[in-house]
């Protein structure tokens, strides 16, 4: 495969899946991802652990913004820790990202798309997948993959690349950006 890679497997997500579940006001506590015009994210709910700061909530200000800070949502799910430095361990990263936690639901899609800016340029993408079913299936360029619970995979964001969500649940992803040494 050229647009995705394989990271890990069998990663313990269920203590964080667990936190996210007796928290659900988290969900979308900050909309500036889904609810930005013309964002190919509408349809997914978040949870932002990390971001750049946001001023005026115009996100345009920020594509290429390498600095990012610990949202509050961080430190009511502690339990994202261990999976975020094990995965900069893994990967060798020196500079932690955007950290999203996201949720599409059955039969909604992230509209096909490719990130610009420092997402894409500076940082490398993975995917730690909390909660997926099959039917959920994740494609980037002419590449398609199904990620089970507990995966974690690279892929290349500079492609264009989408989601389709027909599993019988909500397909639940920690999207992290991690800047490799």
């Amino acid at each position: 495969m050229k647009n995705f890679q394989q990271i890990a497997a069998n990663v313990d997500v269920m203590p964080l899946l667990h936190a996210i579940q007796r928290k659900p006001h988290l969900w979308n506590a900050n909309t500036i991802r889904t609810r930005y015009p013309q964002s190919p994210h509408h349809a997914a709910e978040d949870i932002i652990l990390r971001f750049n700061d946001i001023p005026d909530d115009d996100i345009t200000k920020v594509v290429n913004d390498k600095e990012c800070l610990n949202y509050p949502a961080l430190a009511e799910l502690p339990q994202a820790r261990p999976i975020l430095f094990d995965l900069m361990r893994r990967v060798e990263g020196e500079q932690l990202g955007r950290v999203v936690i996201t949720k599409l639901m059955p039969g909604k899609t992230i509209a096909l798309h490719r990130d610009e800016g420092a997402p894409a340029e500076y940082y490398e993408r993975y995917h730690v997948m909390l909660q997926n079913y099959p039917g959920s299936n994740f494609t980037c360029g002419d590449e398609t993959v199904f990620m089970r619970s507990g995966d974690v995979w690279w892929f290349d964001n500079c492609k264009e690349h989408s989601v389709v969500n027909n599993g019988s649940d909500a397909r639940i992803t920690m999207i992290v950006d991690i800047r490799p040494c």
